[in-house]
C-alpha cells in the first residue's frame, strides 16, 4: 500500500484537490455599478471584487469576452465555462440581474481552476486597474502559443495514459451526460419553488393591502342599511391595522424565496455551468485535435498513392517533391499525436476535477432542506398567523356583542348531528 500511493502521488495525471480545497482558491464578487450613458446606448459596468488578489476592478460585458478568448486559445484543452449570450437591444433589469449572476458563476469557476488560477491572465483580469484592459489581455497572449507548448509533459502525455483511455472516456462522457441531465430537472424544479415562494409573498402582501383597504373606506353608511347595529364600524376598525401582519408574512415568504433563489438555484447553476463546459471540452476534443489528425492521416495516405504512381510513371521531379511534403506531413501527424495524447491527459484531469465538484451535491439539498426548515417551523411563519389570529375576534362578534367564533374554530359537539 505505500508502494501504491507513492505512484500514485508520482503520477501527475492525478489531481488531489478537495472540493474545499478549490473552494479556497478565491471567492470573486461581481456586483452591477450604476449605468453610464454613451451617445446611443447605455452601458452597464461590474465591479470585479476578488479576496484572493484583495482586488476591485471595473469591468464591462466586452471585457469578459476578451478574457474568454484568451482563456480558449491558451488552454484549449481545457474546460472552460461558457459566457452568458449578448443582448443586442436594451436590456431590463431581469436580464442585467440574470448575467450579473451569470458572469459571477463564470468567473469564480475559472479563479477556482487549478491551471487557470496560476496564469497570469487570470491576475490581470482580477487586479488590473488601466484603462484598457482588454489590449492588456491580448498582448499577455500574444506570441504565446497554448499549454502543449509550455507543458513538461507534452511529449510524455501518453505515458501515463491508461491503456483504455477511449473506453474510459467513452463511459465518462455517458455518465457526465446522465448527471446534467438529472441536475437541469433539478435546478428547473428549484426554480418553480422558490419562485412559487415569491408569488406567494406578492399575493400576501396585496392580500392584506386589499383588506387594510376595505377597513379604510370612508363611503358613507345610510342610517336606513345599518339600523342601530355598529358591525360595520367595528370590522373596519379591526380590518385596518392586519396589513401589518400580512407585510410580515409577505416578507418572510420572500426571504425563503430569495434564499432558495441564492443557496439552492445558483449552487445547482454552477454545477450545470461546470457540467456544460465538460460537455463542450469532450466535443471540442473530437472536432478539434482527433478531427485534424484523422484529416491529416488522410491526407498522408493520399500522399502515398501519388509517391507510388509517381515513381511507376519514372517522374524524378515529381517524386523528390513528393518525399519533401511526406516528410513534412509526417512531422505535421506526429505533433498532432502528441497533441491529441495531451488532449486525453488534460479530459482525464478535468474529468477527476469535476468528480472534485460532486460533493456540491450536499452543500445543495442541505440548502434546500434548510430553507423548506425555516420556511416551516414555528418561531417563522406560524408565530406571526398566531399573532394575527387574536386581532380576528371582533370581527366575528354577534350582534349582541358576543363573541361568535367561526364554525372551523368551535367544538365538535356545538355542531349539529
Amino acid at each position: 500500500e505505500p508502494t501504491r500511493m507513492q505512484m500514485l502521488q508520482g503520477n501527475p495525471l492525478l489531481l488531489s484537490y478537495s472540493l474545499q480545497e478549490l473552494l479556497a482558491r478565491d471567492t470573486v464578487q461581481v456586483e452591477v455599478i450604476p449605468e453610464k450613458k454613451g451617445l446611443f446606448l447605455k452601458h452597464v459596468e461590474y465591479e470585479v471584487s476578488s479576496q484572493r488578489f484583495q482586488s476591485s476592478v471595473y469591468r464591462r460585458y466586452n471585457d469578459f469576452v476578451v478574457f474568454h478568448e484568451m482563456l480558449l486559445h491558451k488552454f484549449p484543452y481545457r474546460m472552460v465555462p461558457a459566457l452568458p449570450p449578448k443582448r443586442m437591444l436594451g436590456a431590463d433589469r431581469e436580464f442585467i440581474e440574470a448575467r450579473r449572476r451569470a458572469l459571477k458563476r463564470f468567473i469564480n469557476l475559472v479563479a477556482r481552476h487549478p491551471p487557470f488560477s496560476e496564469d497570469v491572465v487570470l491576475k490581470l483580469f482580477l487586479s488590473f486597474s488601466g484603462p484598457d484592459v482588454q489590449n492588456k489581455l491580448k498582448e499577455s497572449a500574444q506570441c504565446v502559443g497554448d499549454e502543449f507548448l509550455h507543458s513538461r509533459l507534452a511529449t510524455r502525455a501518453k505515458d501515463f495514459l491508461p491503456a483504455d483511455i477511449q473506453v474510459q472516456f467513452a463511459a465518462s462522457r455517458e455518465l457526465i451526460r446522465n448527471i446534467y441531465n438529472s441536475f437541469y430537472k433539478l435546478r428547473d424544479r428549484a426554480e418553480r419553488i422558490a419562485s412559487r415562494a415569491i408569488d406567494n409573498a406578492a399575493d400576501l402582501l396585496i392580500f392584506g393591502k386589499e383588506v387594510a383597504a376595505l377597513g379604510s373606506d370612508t363611503t358613507p353608511l345610510p342610517s336606513w342599511a345599518s339600523l342601530s347595529s355598529s358591525t360595520w364600524g367595528s370590522l373596519k376598525q379591526a380590518l385596518k391595522g392586519l396589513s401589518v401582519e400580512f407585510a410580515l408574512l409577505a416578507d418572510k415568504a420572500a426571504q425563503q424565496g430569495k434564499q432558495e433563489e441564492s443557496d439552492v438555484v445558483e449552487k445547482l447553476n454552477l454545477f450545470l455551468d461546470l457540467l456544460q463546459s465538460y460537455k463542450d471540452l469532450c466535443e471540442r476534443h473530437e472536432k478539434g485535435v482527433l478531427h485534424k489528425h484523422q484529416r491529416a492521416l488522410h491526407k498522408y495516405s493520399l500522399m502515398k498513392r501519388q509517391m507510388v504512381s509517381a515513381a511507376h510513371s519514372r517522374e524524378p521531379e515529381a517524386v523528390e517533391q513528393l518525399e519533401s511534403r511526406i516528410v513534412e506531413q509526417e512531422n505535421a501527424i506526429q505533433t498532432m499525436e502528441l497533441r491529441n495524447h495531451f488532449s486525453l491527459y488534460c479530459l482525464h484531469q478535468e474529468t477527476q476535477l469535476v468528480h472534485a465538484y460532486l460533493p456540491l451535491t450536499s452543500h445543495i439539498l442541505g440548502a434546500f432542506v434548510n430553507s423548506q426548515i425555516q420556511g416551516h417551523k414555528e418561531a417563522t411563519m406560524s408565530k406571526v398567523w398566531n399573532d394575527l389570529k387574536p386581532k380576528l375576534h371582533c370581527l366575528f362578534a354577534g350582534p349582541s356583542g358576543t363573541l361568535t367564533l367561526p364554525r372551523s374554530t368551535q367544538e365538535d359537539c356545538l355542531l349539529p348531528r
